[in-house]
């Protein structure tokens, strides 16, 4: 690979990892709306689906970027970005908690009052967001590495799909659970919160797995990559 294409590769991770970063911020400060989509007329646990927080619109967004970029740049880049959106998510949750306690203007358009209900449980939210994110992100890394390895990197639909249910699950149960347990969401809906958040992700990960392939292929044909193969961005200093 020449020096400019490697250029060209390193500034599309950086893209990517802006993506996936503002992705994981905005759906941490968003998740207080709750929506309903109704594309199906039934109820699980006493709940229609979907009964889901606006949080996870972008939220899926993460797992599409860490799957192409484990695909082509490898492990340890797709770690490296999940580390920098936790680092990314604390700080926001930081710069929230100080402006919570700065005194608004008596004609503010966002009153003391106004900025509290919307931001208020945001820190209590980030934390149960990055304690769930933080495990589940590292369970689809590592078990899409071990289905391209077992694959031998044919069957991209297999790894895409097979880790994103897993860590999405594991991400469902656990920030609903910790959100409960908070007291942010009451128990009644929890089993109808997990049902419905795990589904849509699971549709989610079913829908997106063409653009990953578009993206994989797009990537290959640029950087003439064989099946299997990936970007080490680490032989070059960018």
């Amino acid at each position: 690979m020449t020096v400019a294409d490697k250029k060209l590769a390193a500034r599309i991770y950086l893209y990517l990892a802006a993506l996936f970063i503002t992705s994981l911020v905005v759906s941490n400060l968003i998740f207080q709306k709750f929506f309903y989509w109704y594309p199906f007329d039934m109820e699980i646990f006493g709940e229609r689906l979907f009964k889901i927080s606006v949080g996870l619109l972008p939220y899926p967004i993460t797992f599409l970027i860490t799957d192409a970029i484990s695909e082509i740049y490898g492990k340890k880049k797709a770690n490296q970005v999940v580390i920098a959106g936790i680092f990314a998510s604390f700080f926001s949750l930081g710069i929230i908690y100080i402006s919570k306690y700065v005194p608004a203007l008596k004609n503010s358009p966002v009153s003391d009052e106004t900025f509290t209900r919307v931001f208020g449980n945001a820190p209590l939210a980030v934390l149960a967001s990055m304690l769930s994110y933080l495990f589940a992100q590292f369970v689809d890394i590592q078990l899409y590495h071990f289905w391209k390895k077992l694959t031998k990197g044919k069957h991209l639909w297999l790894r895409n799909n097979f880790s994103t249910f897993a860590s999405q699950f594991v991400d469902t149960f656990s920030v609903i659970t910790l959100l409960c347990i908070f007291k942010i969401l009451p128990w009644d809906i929890y089993l109808g919160l997990i049902a419905s958040g795990f589904i849509f992700k699971v549709l989610v990960a079913f829908i997106d797995t063409p653009f990953l392939y578009l993206i994989v292929y797009i990537f290959r044909k640029r950087f003439k990559l064989e099946i299997g193969e990936e970007i080490d961005l680490d032989s070059y200093a960018v």
